[in-house]
């Protein structure tokens, strides 16, 4: 796919949507976000938000959620996959918070990718929806997209978002990341994609997509 194809994709998705942002339920704060894309890992969106709500009520900070406790946290994600391992993750992660950083969740990769149960994926996505970086966690959703469309293929999800850092305009970039998800879990869907409703069908390359 060519630059100028690629800018058109973009500028269509921004005067489609010009504010997107994650579809998971926090309070605007760092340390909720965190919680929250930890827990989606292997899970989606919706059941995350069905348990977030009480778990934050219950402790919105690190300190509140050290003062949870593992049994009463993994009361409040039980219906989460491995929300055993997840809740000891956000154990780990809120004592390194608190002892290491004063309760605050770290604007660094590097110490982002230190805590326990997180990984570039959930890096990318705290420092982009949280602190404004132009970064792109590449997710099923997006290696997909980016595979099938030709935005940027690649054979793993790391060579995905390289050549997305490398290809995507710098004026788009930091929105880049929410355009495809949201493109990918509603349009460009995985068994089925919806090409006929596809704002960007006539720019794909996907060899097997139907015509407008």
């Amino acid at each position: 796919m060519n630059a100028q194809k690629r800018n058109e994709i973009f500028a269509r998705f921004q005067a489609a949507c010009p504010h997107p942002t994650t579809e998971l339920v926090f309070n605007h704060d760092p340390f909720q976000l965190l919680i929250a894309v930890l827990l989606s890992a292997q899970a989606t969106d919706v059941s995350v938000n069905k348990c977030t709500p009480a778990l934050f009520a219950a402790a919105p900070t690190p300190e509140a959620m050290l003062d949870l406790g593992l049994d009463d946290i993994m009361a409040c994600i039980r219906t989460i996959g491995l929300y055993k391992t997840k809740a000891r993750h956000i154990l780990a992660t809120c004592r390194i918070l608190v002892e290491q950083y004063g309760g605050r969740v770290p604007e660094d990769r590097a110490a982002l990718e230190s805590l326990p149960g997180v990984g570039r994926k959930t890096a990318n996505v705290v420092l982009n929806t949280a602190f404004g970086w132009p970064t792109i966690a590449v997710d099923t959703h997006i290696f997909r997209v980016c595979n099938r469309t030709g935005i940027a293929k690649g054979k793993t999800v790391r060579a995905v978002e390289d050549k997305l850092m490398k290809v995507v305009p710098k004026q788009y970039q930091l929105h880049a990341h929410h355009w495809l998800i949201l493109h990918g879990r509603y349009t460009c869907k995985a068994r089925k994609p919806l090409c006929e409703q596809c704002l960007i069908n006539d720019l794909c390359e996907y060899p097997a997509k139907s015509t407008i």
